[in-house]
């Protein structure tokens, strides 16, 4: 019987668009105007598909031959954007998201996240959403060097007991699962790419779904 589920948190409780999107732009208007990239038309579908990536993995994978300091301060300017939009309140959960975690926790269940994010953004959400109503831990990736989410889950193996159950939206979630021998549900409403999460376990359309799986 599982007893640690282990949550991605973009893409799977958090609707992370709204406040990611407008966080690239300032970023890359900034690039622009240190004269180190093009002026280009970027569509949100592919702003969307670096939801999930660690700020390292996104850069790299966008502009590979850019200078790491730029590739620095643009992350810089996305993180500092997105924790301000925070404090404004323009973070939006899933809807019954609130729910869902209610009933898992009323159930027993050890409530984690693992997150490829930074320090920053993992304490402006748990403030701004009072994340211990219902989580007993939020693991950022900055905080573990930016390794993997295959490596960061060891700690939570540590740290709580198991069998345990991954819950997100992305490749490195389904990882992540595979690597600690638990199963995995995707969540189809995030932001993968179609067939990313092919091997999954369980699938679900809505965060609404995800209770009646476990």
């Amino acid at each position: 019987m599982v007893k640690t589920i282990i949550f991605d948190y973009d893409g799977t409780i958090h609707n992370t668009l709204g406040i990611y999107e407008p966080a690239f732009r300032e970023a890359y208007q900034w690039l622009v105007e240190q004269n180190v990239v093009e002026e280009q038309k970027i569509e949100t579908a592919q702003i969307a598909g670096w939801l999930g990536l660690n700020s390292k993995e996104m850069w790299d994978a966008f502009l590979p031959e850019l200078d790491q300091r730029y590739k620095d301060q643009a992350s810089a300017i996305v993180g500092d954007s997105m924790v301000r939009q925070i404090g404004k309140h323009r973070a939006v959960w899933y809807p019954g998201a609130e729910e869902m975690l209610t009933v898992l926790k009323n159930r027993g269940y050890h409530l984690v996240i693992l997150s490829n994010c930074k320090v920053a953004y993992r304490k402006a959400h748990w403030e701004e959403f009072r994340m211990e109503r219902w989580f007993e831990q939020f693991y950022d990736c900055e905080s573990y060097g930016f390794c993997p989410k295959t490596e960061i889950v060891q700690e939570v193996i540590r740290d709580y007991p198991g069998p345990y159950l991954v819950i997100g939206d992305r490749r490195q979630d389904l990882e992540c699962a595979r690597s600690c021998k638990s199963p995995f549900i995707g969540c189809l409403y995030g932001y993968g790419e179609k067939g990313e999460l092919d091997g999954a376990d369980y699938f679900v359309k809505s965060v609404e779904e995800i209770t009646g799986i476990i």
